[in-house]
Order: C-alpha cells, then structure tokens, then sequence
C-alpha cells in the first residue's frame, strides 16, 4: 500500500483527502501548520508540524513516502505572505524534498483555466510551480477544479442579505464542486495515468441559476442586480491604484473569474442545493448557540 503525504491537510480541500485517504487504508501522514486548527487529529494518520514556506522546517519529511498530494495554496495574501511565497515557493519546497527522498509521485491540485491566466498573480504562482513540477522528473497529476463549493458561500450570504449582485446578465456558467468529490479525485489520481485532470461538479449552472438556488434554500423572493461590465472593468482598475499588491491580488482574481465560463467535466454527487440548505442549517444552529 502507497504511502501518502498530504500537504494543506488542514485546509477546505485537504481535510477531504486526508479522510477519504484514511476510508480507503492508505498509510497517511499529514503536514499540519497548527495543530488546533486539525480536526482530523484523531484519524489513524501520522501528523508532521511543518511551515511550508520555510524549507528547513521540511527536511525529511519525504523519507519512507509514495505519493504527495499538495492543496497548499492561499486566496487571500495574508501574514506577509504572497501567492509566490506560497503558491509557488512553498510547493517547490516540497518538490525539492520529495526529489531528494525519491517520491514516486507527485499530485498538485492547481485551477481550471490556470495555464491560460497567468497574467492574474495568483494562478502566475500556481503555474510557475506546475512549470517546476513538469520538469522535475517525478511523475505528476495536475488536478484543476472549476472551482469549490465552499467559494458559493457567497452567493449564499448575499441572499441571506437580501440581494445578490452579479456583473454582467448572469450566463456565465460553471460546474463548481464539492470537496468531498473532489478528494475523491484527488486520491483516484495515485492510480491513474492522467498527467493533467480537469474535474468539476455534476451540474453546470448559470449565474443567476446559482443565485435562484440560494434564495430557494431560505425561502426567501428571488432579488438580483445585474451589473454592467464596465463598472467591473473600472473598480478593478480603481483597486488596482489605490490597494497594495497583497489585497488587490484577491480582488483581481475575482473579479476576473466571475465574467468567465468555468465548466469542466462532470464529477460527484454532491449538489448546491444540499450545500446551500447545510448553510442554512449551520447558521440556525449557530443562532440558537
């Protein structure tokens, strides 16, 4: 049985690897940043406190391991740290590790559309890591998503405020999915030949498809604004001026990726419906607590 190490294991996506890795008997370790925030920490798994972004910190860490899976990534640049530090140097950390120990394989969860948006800074980093992979001489499987549904979130909450905006006349579509599927994909990908693996959820929807969807998940009337692009094109030149590069960063990947279609293969069987009503669910509870 390959051994696998499992990097952002403590993150949206990696806590699904790591369980669905756990289901199927694979001997996991996971490199965890802060132990509190690991709420699989009682799942038969070895766990290794590392900081990604600090290469010394990883020595060895690659010793007696098959496989990595990598999610480290960040949307946001927060404590210092940019999408180059993380997204691109952090991998490389690890990729040179895993060089050095003899790692079979290497899997790295990346973007749809990636290899096509450099010139957004956050996928320059991602990709510029998948260029590093390529060329390492491990055997590799980029993995690009169209996009999570935990990102949905915040159609959801613009709903639970009573309106939801969107730019453009709401035809974008996009197969988001959710990281239970995706985790599954993920692992699939130890056993398979694929080097590259475009995946999204089981149903394309359209924009405003999505945002009748949350309005339907708290029975509440249907209320979209529908934005015209320029005023997009002008906010995101106005960010552009007056934010330092680390906030703009997340905003410019936004606001780019909402006027574009993100479909993808389908995958899964979770649907944004039963996200969307686990939401509700969730914040009664948190309510009532």
């Amino acid at each position: 049985m390959n051994r696998v190490l499992v990097a952002g294991a403590t993150g949206y996506l990696g806590k699904h690897i790591v369980k669905n890795l756990v289901d199927r008997a694979f001997h996991t370790t996971a490199i965890i940043r802060t132990a509190s925030k690991f709420v699989e920490s009682d799942l038969p798994i070895k766990v290794l406190r590392a900081e990604v972004t600090e290469a010394q910190t990883l020595q060895n860490c690659c010793d007696g391991i098959d496989i990595i899976i990598s999610t480290i990534g960040i949307t946001r640049q927060v404590d210092g740290l940019s999408y180059m530090n993380v997204d691109y140097q952090a991998n490389l950390n690890l990729l040179n590790e895993a060089k050095r120990s003899k790692v079979k394989k290497f899997i790295y969860v990346s973007a749809l559309h990636g290899d096509r948006l450099k010139f957004l800074k956050i996928f320059e980093a991602k990709e510029r890591f998948v260029d590093e992979l390529k060329a390492s001489g491990i055997d590799y499987c980029i993995i690009r998503p169209t996009g999570f549904f935990v990102d949905m979130a915040e159609f959801y909450n613009m709903a639970v405020n009573g309106r939801i905006y969107l730019f453009g006349d709401g035809s974008y579509k996009s197969n988001p999915i959710h990281g239970e599927d995706l985790a599954k994909v993920c692992v699939d990908a130890i056993n398979s030949n694929a080097n590259e693996v475009e995946v999204g959820g089981p149903e394309i929807l359209t924009q405003t498809e999505i945002a009748q969807i949350a309005f339907e998940a708290i029975d509440k009337p249907v209320k979209i604004t529908y934005i015209p692009d320029w005023v997009r094109r002008i906010a995101l030149k106005a960010a552009k001026l007056v934010l330092s590069a680390n906030k703009f960063g997340p905003i410019e990947f936004f606001l780019s990726v909402l006027v574009m279609n993100m479909t993808a293969p389908k995958y899964g069987t979770k649907t944004l419906k039963a996200e969307f009503s686990f939401l509700k669910i969730k914040n009664m509870s948190k309510a009532k607590s």
